[in-house]
């Protein structure tokens, strides 16, 4: 589907039917993270593995978050079509559909009483895991979302001394979230994933703090270095949301966690606009993203004191 559909963008020039083939590229985008998100539960022994492995894909996830823009760019500056991007896209989907399809799979042996329905899926929307991690996801991303849609924006009129880091704040936070993965990955075997999910949401507070406080002069550090602390959050509880429920589930349970995080990507920094737009800066849609991450902090701080999926993750490990 995603190849198709990248391949037709290089055929067509109305902006309907471009409208149309993002829709399908992002339908494909979700059924494909849904599929892979399950298997890297699959192939987990247990909970810690599994958060592990996650913060490895998510690192190289973050590395092909870099390589898109630094293929737009040089296109721009080269005077060819934007359109090749996806014609290569179209081409990279093709050759992993290719490994997708000669690849072994976990095998899974169904019961009668682990039938998966539409229904069953829409009920999980329910559970109190489901939701919880759900809501620390949307939380997280309208939080992270906030940099890469609306932080040019806020940067776009400085003219301190550091332009130059105002010109390549964007790829330096993309940098630090790449890297920062790799880190979580290798701070997850040693520290408590609780302790770790507290001490990232804190620090991603507090750079948000800092920067509505002190004004555009430290925002141009502070919220590029917030995509360092980010880093571990996302594949953390997604992980971990995933884990609490038996193998079987883990197809739908990605896919209810991944409906909050495609919400909260959209609703987030149109909420952000808004309020932009009413109070007449930008900063004051920031002002908003600094409130949830601090929600985002508070609600990581209640998980490490009480630790409410403890009982549903040991049960996960003792299966």
């Amino acid at each position: 589907m995603f190849s198709i559909a990248s391949f037709v963008f290089a055929a067509v020039d109305q902006f309907s039917l471009f409208i149309v083939l993002l829709a399908l590229v992002g339908c494909a985008i979700g059924l494909f993270k849904t599929g892979a998100l399950a298997l890297i539960g699959d192939i987990s022994k247990d909970p810690k593995e599994h958060t592990a492995t996650m913060n490895k894909t998510e690192g190289f996830f973050g590395i092909g978050a870099m390589v898109g823009p630094a293929v737009v760019s040089y296109l721009l500056v080269s005077g060819a079509s934007w359109k090749y991007l996806y014609v290569a896209a179209a081409v990279i989907c093709l050759i992993l559909c290719a490994i997708a399809y000669f690849s072994d799979y976990p095998a899974m042996s169904k019961h009668s009483e682990e039938s998966v329905s539409l229904n069953k899926t829409l009920a999980m929307m329910k559970d109190k895991y489901a939701l919880g991690f759900s809501f620390a996801i949307a939380l997280y991303v309208a939080v992270e979302v906030a940099i890469y849609v609306w932080m040019p924006s806020l940067l776009a009129d400085y003219q301190g001394n550091y332009m130059w880091l105002a010109t390549y704040a964007l790829s330096i936070f993309f940098a630090l979230r790449a890297g920062g993965r790799f880190l979580g990955a290798w701070m997850l075997s040693f520290w408590k994933w609780q302790t770790v999910i507290l001490v990232a949401t804190s620090m991603v507070a507090l750079c948000y703090l800092t920067a509505m406080i002190f004004g555009r002069d430290i925002a141009i550090w502070a919220l590029p270095l917030s995509g360092l602390f980010m880093s571990v959050i996302y594949p953390t509880i997604n992980s971990k949301g995933i884990s609490c429920y038996p193998k079987y589930q883990h197809g739908a349970v990605a896919g209810v966690i991944l409906f909050f995080t495609a919400v909260a990507a959209a609703v987030g920094p149109l909420i952000m606009g808004i309020i932009s737009d009413h109070m007449g800066g930008i900063e004051y849609g920031f002002y908003f993203a600094t409130v949830l991450a601090l929600m985002l902090a508070l609600f990581a701080a209640y998980n490490w004191l009480k630790d409410p999926a403890a009982s549903a993750l040991n049960q996960s490990k003792s299966h």
